[in-house]
């Protein structure tokens, strides 16, 4: 079974091209918190978690899944785990195998993907060129056959991690800042005369975090459960979606391979 979250697409793809190779059950953790997240295990089945790295850390959507997460004779069974990241994961698996001590589980094998990067909201931060696109996921591509063969045979103990050169202030001094006071939907606008009322922000949102008002407007609800994916601010056609000033002079971005639309 692999657990996934994804936001403009690149963790979702790695997801689904491991579930296809391994022939293992995949589960959208943002679904999931819809339920009781309780999950029964086949025999001999692995446990995976997929998801992008947020500040150096796990995004808060995916530890308050872990939070709720309940999983039936999972003693035993092979647990790994991969995050997607623009550049690197900082402490990212350590901080996800803090959380997963509550259940008794230990994510013994880890990887990260380096991916094209989505993430636009500070100075420093922007979109790859196409051709920084095409060679990443050309790389990931070659990376993620080598990864696949490795959850094939539970080979437990590997650590192909891209941590950065000082990942605990990444995680524990930036990312914690980041994550604790960065996240939030409040700085999400729509140019009205722009927006073309296609509803896509609202559909891709994997959070279900926007409605739309009397004139097919998005409107972020401010209720919590926004993760600043920015899978609205990306898939807007017409870029009428912005998060403060800062992106409006910002590209655009999300995954797209082989007819893949997000």
């Amino acid at each position: 079974m692999i657990f996934y979250f994804s936001g403009t697409g690149n963790t979702r793809w790695v997801a689904e091209e491991i579930s296809k190779a391994i022939g293992e059950e995949l589960v959208s953790i943002a679904d999931a918190l819809n339920g009781d997240c309780r999950f029964t295990l086949k025999e001999d089945e692995r446990i995976g978690f997929c998801f992008p790295t947020h500040g150096w850390q796990p995004p808060h959507i995916v530890r308050q899944f872990i939070a709720r997460l309940s999983v039936d004779n999972a003693q035993g069974h092979f647990c790994w785990a991969l995050t997607t990241c623009g550049d690197s994961a900082g402490e990212a698996m350590t901080i996800l195998n803090q959380d997963l001590k509550r259940l008794h589980l230990e994510a013994e094998t880890l990887f990260s993907v380096i991916m094209p990067e989505s993430y636009v909201c500070l100075p420093f931060m922007y979109t790859d060129s196409d051709e920084r696109v095409a060679d990443k996921i050309s790389n990931a591509t070659r990376q993620l056959s080598h990864i696949i063969n490795i959850i094939k045979d539970n080979k437990r103990g590997i650590e192909e991690l891209d941590k950065g050169a000082t990942p605990r202030l990444y995680s524990y001094v930036i990312g914690a800042y980041f994550n604790h006071y960065m996240i939030t939907d409040k700085k999400f606008t729509v140019d009205a005369d722009k927006c073309v009322h296609c509803t896509t922000c609202a559909k891709v949102c994997p959070t279900n975090n926007i409605a739309l008002n009397n004139h097919q407007l998005p409107e972020w609800k401010h209720n919590g459960s926004c993760t600043c994916c920015l899978a609205c601010y990306h898939h807007c056609p017409v870029h009428a979606i912005n998060y403060g000033k800062i992106t409006r002079q910002r590209g655009q971005y999300f995954f797209k391979k082989k007819g893949m639309n997000s």
